[in-house]
């Protein structure tokens, strides 16, 4: 069963601006040495998916750094690989997308070289780890026309916005869609993302939605074909983190430091992310370090508790870092305290300075801002 995978790597870029301002929403760092579109890479590849389109927008310079040739995925290769789809890329293409389907509109041209028969898409939204493998038996077994994948029993809370949810019957068939889920759901059907379907019904949606000017495959396709068409629900029973906000943001990366959770998703090291070079982490007398997560070539001279700290990070004598994600250069001074913050990339904190937030609402720190 061969299938080529298609990864949308802006899609939701208005659900955290801070972070995208100067990047695209795959290329949103996570768990200290990570990429969110690591995670869809990572399971593309293990599920032996060769050929993988990366769709991109704006703010793609920082996503193509990482991902490169994709050497780092095995997806560096003379037939198939790993192909970027900028925008403009297509004659039909005259402005950017703004949904799935007109971004779908613009590969036109890929998804007609692809000779594989089956395709997965998937967004960069979340933290999880799924065998492509059982979706597409689960989808031939049950000759369905499209397979979506959703998540049991998600809490719906009011500082995180799932997004779709679904009614699914005793066999799996998918009955409705609810677009605004009450606040007050404790057992949401969360759809993640994930699309697995024939090609050549790929094919032909977009080709009819290019002729009737269609533009929201949920709401256009899926939501207009529940009773015409098969569409499957296959059930993901592992861990899963939507990163639908800043604050869900913030949440996915502390799970990270309980134990069964981290090893569920790193524990066989198979997920994958561009390898650099770095010298080992050094720790001064003076460090404490009590459950985190710490990348190389950080100097450790201060406190680090609860927190996530990425490459290169210098954390001064006296410092205390706590229930934080400090990304990569991120110059830390003596003697100032940090609680609830996220920092993002070459970030400077002077001596003395004290910063909190709370763990329901983290303070954000802009990319080179110095405080």
């Amino acid at each position: 069963m061969r299938a080529v995978g298609i990864v949308f790597s802006n899609i939701h870029d208005t659900n955290i601006p801070e972070l995208v301002r100067v990047r695209s929403f795959g290329s949103i760092p996570f768990g200290g040495r990570y990429r969110l579109i690591d995670f869809p890479l990572s399971n593309m590849v293990n599920s032996g998916i060769d050929t993988v389109g990366i769709i991109t927008k704006s703010n793609y310079q920082s996503l193509m750094d990482h991902v490169g040739s994709g050497k780092d995925w095995d997806l560096a290769r003379k037939d198939g690989g790993l192909i970027i789809l900028p925008p403009f890329g297509d004659t039909e293409s005259s402005s950017l997308y703004n949904t799935r389907l007109e971004a779908l509109k613009g590969i036109t041209s890929f998804l007609f070289r692809a000779d594989e028969e089956y395709v997965v898409m998937t967004d960069c939204d979340s933290v999880c780890r799924i065998n492509y493998n059982e979706v597409l038996e689960y989808h031939i077994r049950n000759q369905a026309d499209i397979t979506l994948i959703y998540k049991k029993g998600v809490p719906i809370s009011g500082s995180i916005d799932y997004g779709t949810t679904f009614d699914v019957n005793e066999s799996g068939r998918i009955v409705g869609l609810n677009y605004k889920t009450p606040l007050d759901v404790k057992d949401a059907n969360v759809f993640i993302n994930v699309f697995v379907m024939k090609k050549s019904l790929l094919q032909n949606i977009v080709m009819d939605s290019i002729s009737h000017n269609k533009k929201s495959f949920t709401n256009d396709i899926i939501a207009e074909n529940l009773k015409s068409m098969k569409i499957m629900g296959f059930e993901h029973k592992g861990f899963y983190a939507g990163i639908s906000s800043l604050q869900a943001y913030y949440e996915s990366n502390m799970a990270m430091l309980q134990q069964d959770i981290r090893n569920e998703v790193f524990g066989d090291r198979s997920v994958f992310t561009k390898i650099r070079d770095s010298a080992p982490t050094k720790y001064g007398n003076s460090a404490i370090v009590k459950n985190s997560m710490i990348a190389d070539g950080c100097i450790i001279e201060g406190e680090v508790e609860n927190s996530i700290i990425f490459r290169n990070v210098k954390v001064a004598r006296g410092c205390k870092v706590k229930n934080s994600i400090v990304m990569q250069n991120t110059v830390l001074g003596e003697n100032c305290t940090l609680n609830c913050i996220i920092t993002d990339k070459n970030v400077t904190i002077k001596d003395k300075v004290v910063l909190s937030g709370s763990e329901t609402h983290p303070f954000y720190i802009g990319k080179g801002i110095m405080v």
